[in-house]
């Protein structure tokens, strides 16, 4: 299909709304709604003992509590690693001397272009001057890496991305565990 029109229809703060006028090969039309993101990302913090560290916040779209890897958008100018290290900071209270991407995924491409990134992070250090999103309550919670898959059985694990990155990782990323 080739691209005859783009209208934006909304710009957000963190997400904008366009609408494609596109020609098919046959000469017809059609119109596409795209939901533009700036990307995100998703980490898998470890701690000394193997521990994936997880963060429990509400969710206002979903109206619950949601237990999640860390995670956030990425900010204009900034690269998917400068906005693991500071969502760590944020959220956890932590950066690390060792992050390593393993890829990623979009979230849902029917609808939009958002990708996150994903990253584990090793060897973590207390980060004190964090300072979390002025909209974010976030707990804190450390989990062995064995009782994850039972977590995300039971439903207490929900979030798409957190499930996602949890399953590369255990496939891909550390396939002896």
């Amino acid at each position: 299909m080739k691209l005859h029109r783009r209208t934006q229809i909304y710009k957000g703060k963190t997400i904008s709304l366009r609408e494609d006028l596109l020609e098919r090969p046959d000469g017809s039309f059609t119109r596409w709604s795209v939901v533009e993101h700036p990307g995100a990302v998703a980490m898998i913090p470890l701690d000394c003992s193997g521990n994936v560290i997880l963060v429990d916040q509400f969710r206002y779209a979903a109206e619950e509590s949601l237990l999640e890897l860390p995670a956030g958008t990425c900010e204009e100018n900034e690269t998917p690693i400068e906005t693991a290290r500071r969502e760590l900071r944020e959220e956890i209270g932590m950066d690390t001397r060792e992050i390593t991407p393993f890829g990623g995924f979009f979230t849902a491409p029917g609808f939009t272009n958002e990708y996150i990134h994903l990253f584990v992070a090793r060897d973590l250090f207390p980060a004190p001057n964090h300072e979390p999103d002025e909209d974010e309550a976030i707990t804190v919670r450390v989990v062995p890496l064995d009782d994850l898959e039972s977590l995300i059985e039971s439903g207490e694990i929900r979030d798409a991305k957190t499930i996602a990155g949890l399953i590369k990782y255990k496939f891909f990323v550390n396939p002896e565990h």
